[in-house]
């Protein structure tokens, strides 16, 4: 895949990045009134720089919940500290990747950055009741809002009613991410309060995945009774975008998995195609052909800028209308 123009410049965290909860990069806000505990997080990665603006924003705005709390965390600083749009794929972690490693065991070794941050980050977490983790893609697409296997999320995901795609999947095998941490990854049965979202909100460099972080940020607090409709208008204008015309579910049925470095695909594929027939070869991966495992087929973020043993490259799923 070829490298796309980066756009969208770095954002200066410097007045906000001492938080107010002394937790570095962490800011928290209490209405004094009953209601959800809603966090919203950006940087997990450090090259993704949508979240960061967005959250940025919120502070510059003096957004703050009518009830319950608001919490913003600014995840990965280290990462981001060490951006170079020229080399985006270098800052997206220092050690491992940040959103593989929220399991009790891996917290408790601390023996990476990411790990040691994670721990640090681990309260906020486990206190919020509705999560929103902003993210973006290595390549050009359009935005994916990810909610797990539970119903509670992808319920979520139509009251939101953008953006177009709902990806519904387990994760990932080599580690669990933070909206599927603790209460979050529970069965509805279990922790019906919680909800949490993993929005994609485009390629990294690309402007407009500032402008999806803003229009989730608003949709989000607004679902959740933190941010009424004429605050958002008056403290936030023009980050409410019009609604998806038709909303999808993706249900993922499997990852492809890369063997090594040299998994290759053998078009230019973006993601969200749809494959007309089984057993069509969309690439190898070290001398075995990759095929589609059934008809109408949808491709979902396909990329090879991170390909090396272990490492999903990309994820079959079935389409779905929602509503």
């Amino acid at each position: 895949m070829s490298d796309s123009v980066f756009s969208l410049n770095k954002p200066e965290l410097a007045a906000w990045r001492a938080g107010n909860t002394g937790t570095e990069g962490v800011w928290h806000f209490d209405s004094g009134v009953a209601g959800p505990r809603v966090l919203v997080s950006a940087l997990v990665h450090g090259n993704e720089l949508c979240g960061a603006w967005a959250l940025k924003e919120l502070l510059e705005a003096g957004v703050t919940p009518a009830c319950g709390t608001l919490t913003l965390a600014f995840c990965n600083l280290e990462a981001f500290d060490r951006f170079d749009p020229a080399k985006h794929d270098a800052s997206r972690f220092v050690d491992e990747d940040m959103n593989r490693q929220w399991m009790p065991e891996r917290i408790a070794e601390a023996n990476t950055r990411e790990r040691r941050r994670v721990a640090a980050l681990q309260p906020f977490v486990q206190a919020a009741d509705w999560l929103l983790d902003l993210h973006s893609m290595h390549e050009p697409s359009l935005p994916l809002s990810l909610s797990g296997l539970q119903p509670r999320n992808l319920a979520l995901a139509r009251q939101l009613r953008a953006p177009e795609y709902v990806v519904v999947d387990a994760g990932h095998k080599d580690g669990v991410r933070m909206r599927d941490f603790g209460r979050f990854g529970l069965p509805d049965e279990q922790a019906p309060q919680t909800r949490s979202l993993l929005i994609e909100c485009g390629f990294h460099g690309d402007p407009q995945s500032l402008v999806v972080a803003r229009d989730q940020c608003v949709r989000f607090l607004l679902q959740a009774g933190l941010l009424s409709a004429a605050s958002s208008a008056q403290l936030l204008p023009g980050w409410l975008q019009p609604d998806a015309p038709q909303q999808w579910a993706l249900y993922v049925t499997g990852p492809v998995v890369a063997k090594s470095e040299r998994f290759t695909f053998n078009q230019p594929f973006q993601g969200l195609e749809v494959i007309a027939s089984a057993g069509t070869v969309i690439g190898d991966n070290d001398g075995e052909p990759v095929t589609t495992p059934y008809d109408n087929c949808v491709l979902v973020m396909p990329s090879t800028r991170q390909a090396r043993a272990g490492v999903t490259v990309v994820r079959f799923a079935r389409r779905e209308k929602l509503g």
